[in-house]
């Protein structure tokens, strides 16, 4: 396995779209990072980069040791699965699994040896004589999986893999790639828009937004130290509340609120930055968000509009004069649309973020 480090690589498309922005990342040889961003946000398109299956406006790719930038993809010794999962269907998984090695002249007896060693790693190995049309969903998926693995490269590269997949399927292979790379640790850099996947997948994520990463961290950090308020409201489910509104300072303690209503009262020692007062974005999570708490000492009035069973918990979704909010209700407290509640927010968990460009003043 090797290492990728990507050196100021830009892509600008003709007509002077920037699909990627002068991205600087390195990915350690064994490490599992994810690329996660919202639809045109340039992951695929990095990705492809690293593939060499589109060429750099500028900058250097390198693997391991290597500048690869204006090496061909056959050259970079890197496996690539699509989304589609591009099976011969006119061949057997064995043939199938098989095929790569074969345009490289292996030897039969490796190729024989390799095919079912990976068919019984993947637990394809009853399926070896079948053609992928007598195959679910899942079982294709890790067929392409396979064919990738068996070539042994230096690095493996998903592009949104899991994506034809249903929730349950999901769910399965998504610890099926993980427990995978334990086994295996290989170098793997992963593309996906979900963020539950991401969080789930990475070692690392790295948030992407037009073309730039916005922050590249371990899962939690991002979702507890966020550096930007698009990174805050990206990670996380349900979202992260992102309340503008106006900070007052005196008395010892900061206060912030909006449309007249007092939302939280925090301490001004709080570690961090501390803000002037002044107009700032407060972020924090449903999860954050309590309601009728006896035990608070502030809160606001606030109407139930929507509630979203959940099982474990519900989804609840508040309205307080012009604010908007959304709170996680454990599974017990059987909120009901139409209720009036008492919603406090935790103060040692609030965030917050300059007004104008979103950057992370305090957590």
């Amino acid at each position: 396995m090797a290492s990728i480090r990507l050196e100021r690589v830009r892509k600008v498309f003709d007509g002077g779209q920037v699909a990627v922005d002068d991205v600087d990342l390195t990915i350690a040889d064994g490490e599992r990072v994810v690329l996660v961003g919202p639809s045109g946000s340039g992951k695929s398109t990095l990705l492809r980069l690293i593939a060499g299956l589109e060429a750099a406006t500028s900058g250097r790719v390198r693997i391991g040791d290597r500048d690869v930038t204006g090496v061909p993809p056959e050259q970079r010794d890197l496996a690539m699965v699509f989304q589609s999962y591009a099976l011969y269907p006119h061949m057997t998984v064995r043939e199938n699994l098989a095929f790569g090695l074969r345009m490289r002249r292996v030897a039969r007896g490796e190729i024989a040896r390799r095919v079912q060693a990976v068919a019984e790693t993947l637990g394809i190995d009853a399926f070896l004589d079948r053609r992928p049309a007598a195959l679910s969903g899942g079982q294709r998926q890790r067929v392409a999986l396979g064919r990738a693995i068996v070539r042994e490269p230096q690095a493996f590269l998903f592009d949104e893999p899991l994506s034809n997949l249903d929730p349950r399927l999901r769910g399965d292979a998504r610890a099926e790639l993980i427990a995978l790379h334990q086994r295996l640790g290989a170098t793997t850099v992963y593309v996906t828009h979900d963020q539950e996947e991401a969080m789930t997948i990475g070692q690392r994520i790295a948030v992407l937004r037009d073309g730039a990463i916005a922050q590249a961290a371990p899962p939690m950090e991002l979702y507890e130290r966020p550096a930007d308020a698009f990174v805050a409201g990206f990670i996380g489910s349900p979202p992260m509340n992102l309340i503008e509104g106006r900070l007052g300072a005196g008395g010892g303690a900061m206060t912030f609120g909006r449309d007249g209503l007092h939302l939280v009262t925090l301490p001004a020692s709080a570690p961090g930055v501390v803000p002037p007062a002044g107009e700032v974005t407060l972020g924090i999570r449903p999860q954050d968000v309590r309601l009728d708490d006896a035990s608070a000492v502030t809160g606001v009035r606030a109407r139930i509009e929507v509630v979203e069973p959940l099982g474990h918990s519900s989804i609840v979704h508040l309205s307080a004069g012009g604010l908007r909010l959304v709170a996680v209700a454990a599974a017990d407290a059987r909120p009901r649309a139409g209720d009036t509640v008492t919603a406090t927010l935790r103060p040692e968990r609030v965030h917050l973020f300059e007004a104008g460009s979103g950057l992370v003043l305090r957590h």
